[in-house]
């Protein structure tokens, strides 16, 4: 197996790399001196950047405006921007355009995906469920209604509508989006895509605030009335979004841990105990490599992941298989990484004029996306199960 990046992933990485360059971590109030949000809207200033760099139409096809390109060059270039803390919607935006173009109808499409590449409007995705521990889908049900649909979506109005209901909670940057991809599920147990206008009638926001100061929303609809053109009704459109914003995450907890490392690799080897850097005692250096072992562990399952997803190849289990096993090490790995991190700083690690703290706080946030480790080897173990290695 052969995961060497092609020179188009590679110029992705390269160009994220210098639209990264001068983001700060510490440029919004620390989340830990803040009561509410640190700030009332995402980094529009480096949306406009990565717009520039075409960095938000890397998955889209060239009659869209883009790169067309695949989940590895997406999670090249969010692993990149995990490393700054930047603020901004990368991964839901991308994600909801790269299933929007899989699986969306043609209107739905040309209303949307070139405008989204330029950086003129902004996708997010309700992936969250009800609780947060739920499948995302069965929080909200969809029925179809016949008759002149009276309000237009994004691809405007036509004689029949989907007539949303339920709730979707920890909606990541939902004040902030256009538009809001919502799964949903039918009376016989489908589930369809709806593309949903953040100020649509029937849907109302809550406010909620993250670990890391970001404000979230709670998404309520009731009898929201969609336009079928803007309902995706294909068979895996949802578990295919899924799995590429779950393994888009793990690229984020890998660059968070990789910072993260390297911060700590360099306050070690500055900070002296009894006249030696503490980099030279035994007991920080076996720390430090067996977070250095997390990483690479957590790097290949992911590029394992998103090889899956970008290629379609069939193995031995399903995609998820090997989603589940990225989630394994990513959620287990980054919350390793920061706890050590914070062990080997001492008391330095929690000033909050030191931007240790705000990566720990984003490492959480990115453990709690994910879930616990434990869910993920039983669902792993369901499918071993289930197909069997012969």
């Amino acid at each position: 197996m052969d995961f060497t990046f092609t020179e188009e992933q590679q110029a992705a990485a390269e160009a994220a790399r210098g639209v990264f360059a001068g983001v700060a971590p510490d440029d919004v109030p620390s989340p830990a001196l803040t009561r509410g949000a640190v700030a009332d809207d995402f980094d529009r200033a480096l949306w406009a950047r990565l717009a520039s760099a075409d960095l938000l139409s890397l998955l889209l096809d060239e009659e869209f405006g883009g790169a067309g390109l695949d989940a590895i060059a997406l999670c090249l270039v969010l692993r990149e921007a995990s490393k700054v803390l930047a603020r901004v919607p990368l991964l839901e935006s991308s994600a909801a355009v790269a299933a929007l173009q899989a699986y969306g109808g043609t209107e739905l499409k040309s209303s949307l995906l070139a405008r989204a590449g330029r950086g003129e409007i902004v996708l997010t995705v309700a992936a969250n469920g009800r609780t947060g521990h739920d499948p995302a889908e069965l929080a909200v049900t969809a029925r179809q209604e016949d008759g002149t649909a009276e309000r237009s979506g994004p691809g405007g109005s036509d004689g029949c509508e989907w007539v949303l209901d339920g709730v979707q909670t920890v909606v990541p940057w939902a004040y902030d989006a256009d538009f809001v991809v919502v799964p949903a599920h039918t009376g016989d147990d489908r589930s369809v895509l709806a593309v949903v206008a953040r100020g649509h009638e029937g849907v109302v926001l809550a406010e909620q605030i993250s670990t890391t100061g970001e404000r979230l929303g709670e998404l309520r609809l009731d009898s929201a009335k969609i336009p079928d053109r803007d309902v995706i009704t294909a068979d895996g459109a949802w578990e295919w979004l899924r799995a590429l914003l779950t393994t888009g995450t793990c690229a984020q907890a890998l660059g968070l841990g990789e910072r993260v490392l390297a911060m700590t690799s360099e306050y070690a080897g500055k900070r002296e105990q009894f006249g030696h850097p503490i980099a030279s005692f035994q007991a920080v250096a076996v720390q430090a490599a067996d977070r250095y072992i997390d990483l690479r562990a957590m790097e290949v399952t992911l590029w394992q992941a998103a090889w899956r997803i970008a290629s379609g190849t069939p193995g031995a289990l399903p995609a998820s298989g090997d989603v589940a096993v990225a989630k394994i090490w990513a959620s287990e790995g980054v919350r390793r990484v920061v706890q050590t991190a914070q062990h080997l700083h001492g008391g330095f690690g929690a000033d909050v004029d030191y931007p240790l703290h705000r990566y720990h706080a984003w490492a959480k946030h990115l453990e709690l996306s994910l879930g616990p480790a434990a869910a993920h080897e039983e669902a792993l173990g369901d499918l071993l199960a289930a197909h069997p290695l012969v």
